[in-house]
């Protein structure tokens, strides 16, 4: 490979990372649930981009090509976790507990506050979708919406607020409806 077809490929791969690098990590964390394991992937992927077009291959999409070979990659991690048996994990010293209440309570706690995100004002809905699912700094959400670094963290602020706000009533609620129908888990 010359140096000029060195530096064209450089330049398509970088391209592409900038392109499509924060569509990638969403699509590997949304499948891994890591967001160290996906940047990771991500990294893969772009490395067996390269060394697919250092040898010589031709891409016709890159969008479709990378989300192909992220697909792969993340089957391929899928595979490398192979379950163990819980004896060989017993004797490692692992010893399993149940505290399965606190966990589902915590999912469940999550599951909500996206749910609640939702009835936000529109001003406050946006910047937190983007700061808190997105996972975009406040640098990168000021750049997109046009507004200074210093009003989208006071419409955080403002938005973990009314979501605080939303999210105590809607507890109120249900301990009310559970109250009325006489049931109740324990979870306060």
């Amino acid at each position: 490979m010359t140096i000029q077809q060195e530096i064209k490929l450089k330049m398509l791969l970088t391209t592409a990372h900038n392109d499509y690098a924060k569509e990638l990590k969403a699509r590997a964390f949304y499948k891994v649930n890591d967001r160290s394991l996906s940047e990771d992937l991500v990294q893969k992927t772009f490395m067996k981009t390269w060394n697919y077009l250092a040898r010589g291959g031709r891409i016709e999409t890159m969008k479709a090509f990378l989300y192909h070979i992220l697909n792969n990659v993340i089957i391929d991690e899928y595979r490398k976790h192979k379950a163990a048996s819980l004896d060989a994990i017993l004797e490692k010293g692992y010893e399993p507990s149940v505290d399965y209440l606190s966990s589902i309570t915590n999912l469940m706690d999550g599951k909500i506050a996206v749910l609640l995100v939702e009835r936000l004002p529109e001003k406050y809905k946006k910047v937190m979708k983007m700061r808190y699912i997105e996972d975009l700094t406040l640098e990168e959400i000021s750049k997109l919406t046009g507004q200074s670094k210093n009003t989208i963290a006071v419409q955080i602020h403002r938005g973990l607020e009314t979501l605080k706000t939303l999210y105590k009533f809607n507890e109120e609620n249900r301990e009310a409806r559970e109250e009325n129908r006489g049931v109740s888990f324990g979870m306060a």
